[in-house]
């Protein structure tokens, strides 16, 4: 080979490598991001995630969603976000009775999880937010939580040019109430839980221990009727109930929102899923383990003129609540807590 072959060849091989080194330094913004066809995946036997027609599922709109979740710029004073009082490694919930708010301000209300809140018919302990988009205007205006303003919160996001560019990117138009809520709730719906050990079982591809069988057994039975409420996909049938934790309550549920009697400290019966990550229990976290939940209603519960039916005296020796609780945690998903999209970065 010549001299001015070898420096052609030369000068072709450093372009080529040039090019290559060019390509592998490129950002990839441009490659889809791995999550989302995951995140759109619905696990076998739940149904279809209802998306309403003005917030359908893009990555654009998680990412504004989750940004704005874990982001303190939702609170008047720039101190708490939703992922204060909602933890991914919590099933999206706290492991506080009630959490603090604004200035420590003491919450009212146990903090739920938000696994599966998108298949939710309506949202709140009493019922009364029909819409994962409205149901963010609560924390945010309550003086406990938030105590903010959502038009507030809007100005703060467009003097941000990084949440200006999101909102464009996202919707459409600048930040707004519109895009606070939908953003959010596009997040929110996203946090699917549907991979327990349990559901493993469901699909043959895990054993349970005879403990976990026995309990589910027990849980599925006429004897304790557990699923009478917990019921479906998400155990839970959604529906408003009194389950005897208290002769008189100082909370009062679902009455707050109808005024009718037989509302009076009804609350809306909560999913079990994660139920082992969620503790403490009750809508005050008053019940510190699964143990007194389970001791609780074995006891029947106290007396209440609103009081379920359905809670009787159980009668259940010491091996069938065992039972029952190590049934209730093989319904725990890891999902959120090994997941590093779920974690603020």
């Amino acid at each position: 080979m010549n001299i001015s072959l070898t420096r052609t060849f030369s000068t072709s091989l450093l372009g080529l490598l040039a090019v290559c080194l060019l390509v592998a330094c490129q950002p990839e913004e441009a490659a889809p991001l791995m999550p989302f066809p995951l995140l759109m995946e619905v696990p076998e036997g739940f149904p279809d995630i209802p998306y309403p027609e003005d917030n359908a599922f893009t990555e654009a709109r998680w990412q504004l969603g989750k940004q704005l979740f874990f982001d303190p710029i939702m609170s008047v004073d720039a101190s708490i976000s939703c992922a204060s009082c909602h933890k991914p490694e919590l099933a999206f919930s706290d492991d506080k009775a009630f959490s603090p708010g604004v200035a420590q301000r003491p919450g009212t209300r146990n903090s739920p999880s938000l696994a599966n809140v998108a298949y939710h018919p309506y949202y709140t302990r009493e019922g009364g937010v029909p819409t994962l988009e409205m149901q963010v205007l609560v924390p945010i205006q309550e003086h406990n939580e938030f105590d903010f303003n959502i038009l507030l919160i809007a100005e703060r996001l467009r003097a941000d040019s990084t949440y200006y560019q999101m909102a464009l990117d996202a919707y459409e138009r600048e930040p707004d109430p519109y895009v606070i809520t939908r953003a959010l709730a596009c997040f929110e719906r996203s946090l699917i839980s549907g991979n327990s050990a349990y559901d493993q079982y469901e699909r043959g591809e895990k054993n349970l221990s005879p403990s976990v069988l026995r309990g589910k057994e027990l849980f599925f039975s006429d004897r304790t009727q557990c699923s009478s409420c917990h019921a479906g996909f998400n155990f839970t049938n959604y529906a408003f109930a009194n389950n005897g934790l208290y002769t008189n309550y100082e909370d009062l549920g679902r009455f707050r929102l109808t005024g009718e009697e037989q509302d009076r400290a009804t609350y809306k019966v909560p999913s079990l899923r994660n139920i082992d990550l969620t503790a403490p229990y009750m809508h005050d976290g008053s019940l510190a383990t699964l143990e007194a939940v389970i001791d609780h209603y074995n006891s029947g519960g106290k007396d209440h003129p609103n009081k379920s039916p359905l809670v009787q005296p159980l009668l259940l020796n010491e091996q069938e609540k065992e039972d029952l609780v190590a049934f209730l945690q093989s319904l725990s998903d890891s999902f959120f807590t090994e997941n590093p999209i779920f974690k603020n970065n």
